[in-house]
């Protein structure tokens, strides 16, 4: 299990050089500074991907206040909320972190650094994400069923989804990779 975790935290140094070395065999001679610019460019298509939907979701979720019914929310209903738009908030920053260290670091020739590091903000988005949108989905189901067990049902049931399938399915399948060709390198 501890393999699991430091495959999803510890990105491979891209200037290692077994890295190098399957790099040139498999990417036809990719120089360092190609690997790194491709690896960026990577990061930043996934993240335009999730952007647009956490800034929605956080959006909806700063709004919700200012609605007719919600002042009929108790106690236990509004911490709910508060620790959503927290998760939904944070994610939004972690996944826009790395633009600005880039624009702070551009042409400083840190690309290995801001890769390693939007790789951490990435993982530590889709974290903050995860627990907003089961927060989100207790949130509906309350406000629609007045269930508190039902509420807790839904974000347990999509929080286990979500681990399954961002966590888990890739890492299991990474140790795997790992296991059965401990000479592949990542691309």
């Amino acid at each position: 299990m501890s393999s699991v975790f430091r495959a999803l935290w510890n990105l491979p140094d891209p200037l290692d050089d077994g890295e190098q070395s399957w790099d040139r065999e498999a990417r036809d001679g990719e120089t360092v500074t190609q690997r790194l610019d491709r690896n960026w460019s990577i990061l930043i298509q996934e993240l335009r991907v999730l952007q647009t939907g956490v800034q929605v979701l956080a959006g909806f979720l700063l709004i919700v206040p200012f609605q007719s019914r919600f002042d009929v929310l108790d106690g236990p209903e509004v911490v709910i909320y508060l620790v959503t738009v927290g998760f939904a908030v944070a994610a939004v920053a972690f996944l826009l972190a790395p633009i600005a260290m880039h624009r702070v670091l551009f042409r400083q020739h840190e690309m290995r650094t801001i890769i390693a590091t939007t790789h951490r903000e990435a993982v530590v988005g889709l974290i903050c994400l995860a627990v907003a949108l089961a927060g989100a989905a207790a949130i509906v189901v309350l406000a629609t069923t007045n269930s508190g067990w039902g509420a807790g049902l839904a974000a347990g049931v999509l929080g286990l989804l979500l681990v399954w399938l961002w966590i888990w399915l890739p890492l299991r399948t990474l140790v795997r990779i790992r296991s059965s060709d401990p000479g592949a390198g990542p691309s």
